[in-house]
Order: C-alpha cells, then sequence, then structure tokens
C-alpha cells in the first residue's frame, strides 16, 4: 500500500549494545550476563524503520560519526527503505551508542548522545525545503538537543506539515512551543513529568490530555503499556486494547508503535484504525531481541492477525 504522505522522521540514531541478566545489577555489584548483541536503534531510526517496514515514504534527518557504527545504520536504514540522503556524516564525533541491560523482559538504558547532539537547524531548513510537502508528517523526539528539536517543529509547522512530537527521554517543554505540536505521543511517565499526572485510568487520561490540550497541543495519544493505548482531540476520546503476548525484549515497542500509527494515518485511515494497527505492530515487536530488527513488516503483521482481518 502506497502512503498518501511523506513521514519525515528528525531523530536519533544509535547502536545498541545489549545484554541479558537474570536480574538488575545492584549498585556496586558485578553480575553474569548473556545473549549479548549488537544492533541498529535509536529512537529517530526506530521509528522511521517501523514506518517503512510498513510501506511508508520515509525520510531520516540524522547525524552518524564516520566510524563502523555510522555506516552499519545507514546501511540498516536503506535495507529498510527508509531515505538516507539527508543524513550527515562527521569525523569529529562518535556514532551514538545505547547500553541496553535486559532482564524479565524489562530492561534499563544508558544513551552516550555523540553525533545526535550535533545536528544544526540550518541542516533541518534545508531537507525539508527539498522534500516537505503541505501536510506531510514531521515526526521528532527528544534525543537530539533539545532547542534543535523545537526549532524544528516550529519550522515543520510553519511550513504546514503535521508535527508530531514524542518527547522522550522525558523532559520539559516550553510553553511558547506546545503550540507547534499538532500531535503529542507519551507514555505514563513522559506524561507524569508534563502534567504531573500518572495516568491509569481513563478518567486520570482524559485529566491529563485537557492539561497539554491547554498548553497549546492539538492532540495527544497515551500509551499505557499492556493495558493499550487512548486517543484525545477536543471532544474526541478513542481507547484501544493491547495484544496479549509474551515479552522477550521491550526496547522498541513504544517506538513501533509511533511509526505504524503514522503509518496507517498517513494512509488517510482513521485513528482508531490505526491505533489497532499500531497495537498489533507494537506486540510482535516484543516478542523478538533487539530494536529495529524485532519491528515487523506490515506482511507480517497482517498474517499474524490475519484471523482478525
Amino acid at each position: 500500500m502506497k502512503c498518501v504522505r511523506k513521514i519525515i522522521v528528525f531523530g536519533s540514531l544509535n547502536m545498541d549494545l545489549s545484554i541479558e541478566a537474570d536480574q538488575m545489577p545492584k549498585s556496586g555489584e558485578t553480575i553474569d550476563g548473556h545473549s549479548f548483541f549488537t544492533a541498529p536503534g535509536g529512537k529517530g531510526g526506530n521509528q522511521a524503520v517501523a514506518a517503512a517496514k510498513s510501506g511508508a515514504q520515509t525520510y531520516m534527518l540524522a547525524s552518524v560519526g564516520q566510524d563502523i557504527f555510522g555506516k552499519e545504520l545507514i546501511a540498516s536504514l536503506t535495507e529498510n527503505q527508509v531515505d538516507c540522503s539527508y543524513i550527515t556524516e562527521r569525523a569529529e564525533v562518535p556514532t551514538g551508542v545505547a547500553v541496553i541491560v535486559r532482564s524479565q523482559g524489562d530492561n534499563r538504558i544508558i544513551l552516550n548522545a555523540g553525533a545526535n547532539h550535533c545536528v544544526e537547524n540550518k541542516e533541518i531548513s534545508f531537507a525539508l525545503q527539498q522534500i516537505a510537502n503541505k501536510e506531510d508528517i514531521f515526526l521528532t523526539q527528544f534525543e537530539n538537543k533539545q532547542d534543535i528539536v523545537l526549532e524544528a517543529l516550529k519550522e515543520a509547522k510553519s511550513r504546514g506539515l503535521f508535527t508530531v512530537l514524542n518527547p522522550a527521554p522525558a523532559k520539559a517543554i516550553p510553553s511558547e512551543s506546545y503550540k507547534y505540536i499538532d500531535l503529542i505521543i507519551v507514555n505514563q511517565s513522559e506524561c507524569e513529568l508534563l502534567t504531573n499526572i500518572y495516568p491509569t485510568t481513563e478518567e486520570e487520561c482524559k485529566k491529563a490530555m485537557a492539561i497539554l490540550f491547554e498548553a497549546g497541543v492539538h492532540s495527544a495519544i497515551i500509551t499505557l503499556g499492556v493495558n493499550g493505548s487512548v486517543y484525545g482531540q477536543a471532544n474526541e476520546f478513542i481507547s484501544v486494547s493491547s495484544y496479549k503476548v509474551k515479552a522477550v525484549d521491550t526496547t522498541a515497542a513504544g517506538d513501533t508503535y509511533i511509526g505504524t500509527f503514522l503509518y496507517s494515518f498517513s494512509n488517510g485511515e482513521t485513528i482508531a484504525e490505526s491505533m489497532k494497527y499500531a497495537s498489533k505492530a507494537s506486540a510482535l515487536a516484543v516478542m523478538k531481541q533487539g530494536a529495529q530488527p524485532s519491528i515487523p513488516t506490515r506482511d507480517e503483521i497482517i498474517s499474524y492477525f490475519k484471523e482478525e482481518n
């Protein structure tokens, strides 16, 4: 299925260094681990791959070092049909990395931003000037420098793009920047930082969303883990359940949800249909190890859930 609108992702590219342990280590403790692997990751890259694997025309705006990790990340994106024409390779800094400790289906992540923090506004402006059309989707997160991200949102909005922010890792958003966000997508922890509400019930979700709307956001999605996700806009509220599966690695679950939701949305599907599709995709993602390698294709999603379709 060919997407109607392009998805332009400005975000991070990291090489994930992942290891599993029977339990999380305590402070000062050294423990045995196993099942070590490296895999392409970074929230920006993950979300771009999730959209592209479902069939979206996806562009990546990012930065890597001139090292083996950077070359591997670009090769992986290209293999997954993400346009890498606007990824800058820098000699003076290393590619970003994420060190991931996995235990019993959970994970802890430490980031080293590297080249991710070297992206400049002029690079984003140039890329948007070259590829962006009105109504295209602009998606970004907070693994790049926050001031650059917020300025990019402002410019994308001024060009008539549909702007989407996933404020992760969680950081406060300046009050003047909310009006540039058409859709904000947060998990419960990110929601709590922005609204002082950790939502677990429908009523709490509605209260948190009301705060975001008052701040200037047009619409919002809150992901609730095993309890699904909710969407709100003005007088509209939608709740979609998750799909019960055995979790192996949750690393890219949220990123998969975001990328596949926007793929479906970009094709003109309803919000509810897009949320349901994203829930299926994220369920499949947690059944495999790694970030980008775990993200399913559209055919895999349809095949696994064929009895529902």
